[in-house]
Protein backbone atom coordinates (compact mmCIF):
# COMPACT_ATOMS: atom_id res chain seq x y z
CA UNK A 1 0.00 0.00 0.00
CA UNK A 2 1.24 3.71 -0.93
CA UNK A 3 -0.89 6.26 1.64
CA UNK A 4 1.13 9.02 0.69
CA UNK A 5 0.30 8.35 -3.30
CA UNK A 6 -3.65 8.41 -1.81
CA UNK A 7 -2.72 11.96 -0.80
CA UNK A 8 -0.61 13.40 -3.47
CA UNK A 9 -3.93 12.63 -5.69
CA UNK A 10 -6.61 15.10 -6.27
CA UNK A 11 -10.14 15.03 -3.96
CA UNK A 12 -12.05 14.10 -7.30
CA UNK A 13 -9.39 10.92 -7.81
CA UNK A 14 -9.40 10.17 -4.07
CA UNK A 15 -13.43 10.12 -4.32
CA UNK A 16 -13.51 7.87 -7.36
CA UNK A 17 -11.15 5.26 -5.42
CA UNK A 18 -12.77 5.26 -2.69
CA UNK A 19 -15.78 4.27 -4.42
CA UNK A 20 -14.16 1.76 -5.88
CA UNK A 21 -12.76 -0.08 -2.31
CA UNK A 22 -16.15 0.83 -0.79
CA UNK A 23 -17.76 -1.79 -3.81
CA UNK A 24 -15.01 -4.46 -3.34
CA UNK A 25 -14.90 -3.80 0.80
CA UNK A 26 -18.97 -4.38 1.09
CA UNK A 27 -20.25 -5.50 -2.54
CA UNK A 28 -17.49 -7.85 -3.35
CA UNK A 29 -17.14 -6.67 -7.01
CA UNK A 30 -16.99 -3.41 -9.10
CA UNK A 31 -17.47 -3.15 -12.71
CA UNK A 32 -16.61 -0.08 -15.12
CA UNK A 33 -20.20 0.55 -15.33
CA UNK A 34 -20.46 1.17 -11.67
CA UNK A 35 -17.73 4.01 -11.85
CA UNK A 36 -19.42 5.26 -14.84
CA UNK A 37 -22.90 5.09 -13.44
CA UNK A 38 -21.79 6.78 -10.11
CA UNK A 39 -19.39 9.83 -11.39
CA UNK A 40 -20.41 9.89 -14.99
CA UNK A 41 -16.79 9.33 -16.32
CA UNK A 42 -16.19 7.85 -19.91
CA UNK A 43 -15.18 4.19 -19.78
CA UNK A 44 -11.47 4.99 -20.29
CA UNK A 45 -11.45 7.48 -17.51
CA UNK A 46 -13.33 4.47 -15.40
CA UNK A 47 -10.73 1.85 -16.69
CA UNK A 48 -7.77 4.00 -15.51
CA UNK A 49 -9.34 4.83 -12.18
CA UNK A 50 -9.99 0.91 -11.58
CA UNK A 51 -5.74 0.50 -12.94
CA UNK A 52 -4.66 3.08 -10.43
CA UNK A 53 -5.98 1.53 -7.77
CA UNK A 54 -4.69 -1.74 -8.48
CA UNK A 55 -1.48 -0.36 -8.74
CA UNK A 56 -2.05 1.31 -5.09
CA UNK A 57 -3.46 -1.88 -3.42
CA UNK A 58 -2.57 -4.43 -5.66
CA UNK A 59 -3.87 -6.79 -2.70
CA UNK A 60 -7.30 -5.70 -2.34
CA UNK A 61 -8.52 -6.21 -6.10
CA UNK A 62 -8.28 -8.95 -8.49
CA UNK A 63 -9.83 -8.89 -12.38
CA UNK A 64 -11.92 -11.42 -13.38
CA UNK A 65 -11.49 -12.29 -17.10
CA UNK A 66 -14.55 -14.31 -17.31
CA UNK A 67 -17.09 -11.86 -16.76
CA UNK A 68 -15.12 -8.80 -16.77
CA UNK A 69 -14.99 -7.18 -13.10
CA UNK A 70 -12.93 -6.44 -10.53
CA UNK A 71 -13.56 -8.74 -7.57
CA UNK A 72 -12.60 -8.49 -3.79
CA UNK A 73 -8.56 -9.82 -3.38
CA UNK A 74 -8.21 -12.48 -0.60
CA UNK A 75 -5.70 -10.56 1.46
CA UNK A 76 -8.25 -7.47 1.01
CA UNK A 77 -7.00 -4.20 3.53
CA UNK A 78 -8.93 -1.20 3.17
CA UNK A 79 -6.58 2.05 2.46
CA UNK A 80 -9.28 4.60 3.00
CA UNK A 81 -11.73 5.13 6.23
CA UNK A 82 -15.30 3.79 5.66
CA UNK A 83 -17.51 5.37 8.53
CA UNK A 84 -20.45 3.16 9.76
CA UNK A 85 -22.96 5.72 9.53
CA UNK A 86 -22.29 6.80 6.03
CA UNK A 87 -21.62 3.12 5.36
CA UNK A 88 -24.86 1.95 6.08
CA UNK A 89 -26.69 5.38 5.06
CA UNK A 90 -25.13 4.47 1.39
CA UNK A 91 -26.04 1.07 1.86
CA UNK A 92 -29.63 1.80 2.81
CA UNK A 93 -30.38 4.81 0.92
CA UNK A 94 -28.25 4.72 -2.43
CA UNK A 95 -24.35 5.98 -2.87
CA UNK A 96 -25.29 9.55 -4.54
CA UNK A 97 -25.46 12.83 -3.79
CA UNK A 98 -29.32 12.83 -3.91
CA UNK A 99 -29.73 15.74 -6.94
CA UNK A 100 -31.73 13.45 -9.43
CA UNK A 101 -33.86 11.40 -6.49
CA UNK A 102 -33.29 8.39 -8.12
CA UNK A 103 -30.89 6.57 -5.57
CA UNK A 104 -31.69 3.02 -5.04
CA UNK A 105 -30.68 1.21 -2.09
CA UNK A 106 -27.56 -1.01 -3.01
CA UNK A 107 -28.60 -4.01 -1.16
CA UNK A 108 -32.57 -5.26 0.44
CA UNK A 109 -32.99 -2.91 3.80
CA UNK A 110 -35.57 -2.13 5.95
CA UNK A 111 -35.56 0.77 8.52
CA UNK A 112 -37.87 2.59 10.43
CA UNK A 113 -40.40 4.92 8.55
CA UNK A 114 -39.59 8.78 9.20
CA UNK A 115 -42.69 9.87 10.43
CA UNK A 116 -41.43 13.56 10.81
CA UNK A 117 -39.77 15.17 8.40
CA UNK A 118 -38.67 19.11 7.91
CA UNK A 119 -40.42 21.30 4.78
CA UNK A 120 -37.52 21.76 2.70
CA UNK A 121 -39.24 25.43 2.52
CA UNK A 122 -38.47 25.61 5.81
CA UNK A 123 -35.62 23.41 6.58
CA UNK A 124 -33.41 25.45 3.35
CA UNK A 125 -34.17 29.29 4.88
CA UNK A 126 -33.31 28.51 8.63
CA UNK A 127 -30.24 26.64 7.50
CA UNK A 128 -29.65 29.79 5.46
CA UNK A 129 -30.15 31.85 8.81
CA UNK A 130 -27.30 29.50 10.16
CA UNK A 131 -24.50 29.53 7.75
CA UNK A 132 -25.28 33.56 7.45
CA UNK A 133 -25.62 34.49 11.48
CA UNK A 134 -28.80 35.92 11.10
CA UNK A 135 -31.49 36.30 12.73
CA UNK A 136 -34.77 34.73 11.41
CA UNK A 137 -38.48 35.68 12.16
CA UNK A 138 -41.04 32.67 12.12
CA UNK A 139 -44.09 31.61 13.14
CA UNK A 140 -43.96 29.31 15.61
CA UNK A 141 -47.02 26.83 17.04
CA UNK A 142 -46.37 25.05 20.49
CA UNK A 143 -47.91 22.60 22.54
CA UNK A 144 -48.66 25.06 25.47
CA UNK A 145 -49.05 28.27 23.71
CA UNK A 146 -50.42 27.65 20.49
CA UNK A 147 -49.18 29.78 17.47
CA UNK A 148 -46.55 33.04 18.04
CA UNK A 149 -44.91 35.29 16.15
CA UNK A 150 -41.06 35.01 16.97
CA UNK A 151 -38.06 36.15 16.21
CA UNK A 152 -35.13 33.76 17.03
CA UNK A 153 -30.82 33.31 16.27
CA UNK A 154 -30.53 29.92 15.13
CA UNK A 155 -27.12 28.07 14.83
CA UNK A 156 -27.62 24.52 15.01
CA UNK A 157 -29.83 21.68 13.80
CA UNK A 158 -30.12 18.80 16.02
CA UNK A 159 -31.17 15.10 15.53
CA UNK A 160 -33.09 13.94 18.39
CA UNK A 161 -33.78 10.36 16.20
CA UNK A 162 -37.64 11.30 16.06
CA UNK A 163 -37.56 14.86 14.79
CA UNK A 164 -35.31 17.92 13.76
CA UNK A 165 -34.93 20.50 16.51
CA UNK A 166 -33.09 23.79 15.60
CA UNK A 167 -31.11 25.48 18.46
CA UNK A 168 -31.32 28.90 18.40
CA UNK A 169 -32.15 32.19 21.16
CA UNK A 170 -35.25 32.96 21.17
CA UNK A 171 -36.12 36.89 21.48
CA UNK A 172 -39.63 36.67 23.10
CA UNK A 173 -38.32 34.48 26.21
CA UNK A 174 -34.97 35.74 26.41
CA UNK A 175 -33.99 32.68 26.29
CA UNK A 176 -32.06 29.78 24.56
CA UNK A 177 -33.84 26.78 23.40
CA UNK A 178 -34.80 23.70 20.81
CA UNK A 179 -37.44 24.62 18.08
CA UNK A 180 -39.17 21.80 16.40
CA UNK A 181 -38.53 22.62 12.91
CA UNK A 182 -41.61 20.84 11.44
CA UNK A 183 -43.33 23.37 13.91
CA UNK A 184 -42.07 26.39 11.98
CA UNK A 185 -44.06 28.44 9.48
CA UNK A 186 -42.84 31.20 7.18
CA UNK A 187 -39.16 31.64 7.97
CA UNK A 188 -37.59 35.05 6.97
CA UNK A 189 -34.01 36.33 7.22
CA UNK A 190 -33.71 39.01 9.44
CA UNK A 191 -30.61 41.61 7.97
CA UNK A 192 -28.90 41.85 11.29
CA UNK A 193 -25.99 41.12 13.60
CA UNK A 194 -27.15 38.74 16.39
CA UNK A 195 -26.53 40.59 19.85
CA UNK A 196 -23.86 39.56 22.18
CA UNK A 197 -26.00 37.92 24.63
CA UNK A 198 -27.38 36.27 21.40
CA UNK A 199 -24.40 33.95 20.27
CA UNK A 200 -23.89 30.39 21.04
CA UNK A 201 -20.82 30.75 23.00
CA UNK A 202 -23.55 32.45 25.87
CA UNK A 203 -25.83 28.98 26.10
CA UNK A 204 -25.03 27.04 28.89
CA UNK A 205 -26.70 24.11 27.80
CA UNK A 206 -25.03 24.00 24.89
CA UNK A 207 -21.55 24.70 25.75
CA UNK A 208 -21.39 22.62 28.72
CA UNK A 209 -20.80 18.91 28.15
CA UNK A 210 -21.65 15.86 30.13
CA UNK A 211 -20.18 12.90 30.96
CA UNK A 212 -22.44 9.59 30.47
CA UNK A 213 -21.46 6.20 32.10
CA UNK A 214 -23.69 3.61 29.99
CA UNK A 215 -23.80 0.05 31.29
CA UNK A 216 -25.88 -3.21 30.54
CA UNK A 217 -28.60 -3.00 32.57
CA UNK A 218 -28.54 -4.92 35.77
CA UNK A 219 -31.17 -6.93 35.46
CA UNK A 220 -30.25 -8.85 32.57
CA UNK A 221 -28.75 -11.94 32.99
CA UNK A 222 -26.59 -11.86 29.88
CA UNK A 223 -25.07 -8.77 30.48
CA UNK A 224 -21.99 -9.50 28.18
CA UNK A 225 -24.41 -9.75 25.02
CA UNK A 226 -25.91 -6.29 25.51
CA UNK A 227 -22.09 -5.30 25.74
CA UNK A 228 -21.12 -7.18 22.32
CA UNK A 229 -24.09 -5.34 21.03
CA UNK A 230 -22.24 -2.21 21.54
CA UNK A 231 -18.89 -2.29 21.48
CA UNK A 232 -18.16 -2.26 24.72
CA UNK A 233 -14.30 -2.55 25.18
CA UNK A 234 -14.48 -2.37 29.05
CA UNK A 235 -17.80 -2.40 30.16
CA UNK A 236 -19.48 0.44 29.32
CA UNK A 237 -20.19 3.29 27.09
CA UNK A 238 -18.58 6.63 28.51
CA UNK A 239 -20.06 9.14 26.60
CA UNK A 240 -19.49 12.85 26.42
CA UNK A 241 -22.13 14.96 24.77
CA UNK A 242 -23.45 18.33 25.10
CA UNK A 243 -26.32 18.90 27.76
CA UNK A 244 -28.40 20.49 25.62
CA UNK A 245 -29.27 16.63 23.72
CA UNK A 246 -28.08 14.38 26.79
CA UNK A 247 -32.21 14.31 27.94
CA UNK A 248 -32.81 13.10 23.50
CA UNK A 249 -29.85 10.67 23.28
CA UNK A 250 -31.27 8.62 26.75
CA UNK A 251 -34.76 8.91 25.09
CA UNK A 252 -33.41 7.44 21.75
CA UNK A 253 -31.87 4.90 23.17
CA UNK A 254 -34.00 3.73 25.59
CA UNK A 255 -31.23 4.07 28.42
CA UNK A 256 -32.70 3.84 32.42
CA UNK A 257 -31.58 6.48 34.28
CA UNK A 258 -33.78 5.96 37.49
CA UNK A 259 -31.23 6.02 40.55
CA UNK A 260 -31.74 2.24 41.29
CA UNK A 261 -32.38 0.70 37.63
CA UNK A 262 -36.09 -0.07 38.59
CA UNK A 263 -37.12 0.21 34.83
CA UNK A 264 -37.94 -3.20 33.86
CA UNK A 265 -39.37 -3.22 30.46
CA UNK A 266 -37.89 -5.08 27.67
CA UNK A 267 -36.33 -1.90 26.12
CA UNK A 268 -34.36 -1.03 28.73
CA UNK A 269 -31.00 -2.94 28.40
CA UNK A 270 -28.92 0.20 29.00
CA UNK A 271 -28.69 1.94 32.62
CA UNK A 272 -27.06 5.65 33.31
CA UNK A 273 -24.44 4.30 36.02
CA UNK A 274 -24.26 7.73 37.35
CA UNK A 275 -28.20 9.74 37.16
CA UNK A 276 -26.35 12.97 38.92
CA UNK A 277 -24.35 13.49 35.65
CA UNK A 278 -27.80 15.11 34.72
CA UNK A 279 -27.98 17.48 37.23
CA UNK A 280 -28.78 20.60 36.26
CA UNK A 281 -29.19 19.56 32.21
CA UNK A 282 -32.62 21.11 31.33
CA UNK A 283 -33.86 18.08 29.31
CA UNK A 284 -33.08 15.48 32.02
CA UNK A 285 -36.86 15.15 32.68
CA UNK A 286 -36.82 13.43 29.22
CA UNK A 287 -34.50 10.80 29.96
CA UNK A 288 -36.60 7.22 31.42
CA UNK A 289 -36.89 6.89 35.23
CA UNK A 290 -34.78 10.02 35.32
CA UNK A 291 -35.66 11.55 38.74
CA UNK A 292 -34.62 14.57 40.43
CA UNK A 293 -31.65 14.63 43.35
CA UNK A 294 -34.35 16.51 45.28
CA UNK A 295 -37.07 13.75 44.29
CA UNK A 296 -34.14 10.49 44.82
CA UNK A 297 -33.70 12.31 49.01
CA UNK A 298 -37.76 12.26 49.34
CA UNK A 299 -38.29 8.56 48.23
Amino acid sequence: MHPQRVDSLSRAQRERLAYVEFRLYFMGEIGRPDLAGRFGVAPAGATRDLALYREIAPQNIEFDGSSKVYRIGKTFSPIFEHAPQRVLSALSLGFGDGVDGETKPLLPCESPAALSNPQMEVLAPICRAIHAKRPVAIHYHSMSNGESERVIVPFALVDTGLRWHVRAFDRKSGEFRDFVITRIEMPTLVDEEPKANERPDNDIQWTRIVELDLVPHPRLARPEIIRMDYGMADGSIRMRVRAAVAGYMLLRWSVDASPDHSLKEEQYRLWLSDPLALYGVENAKLAPGYRPPVAQAKK
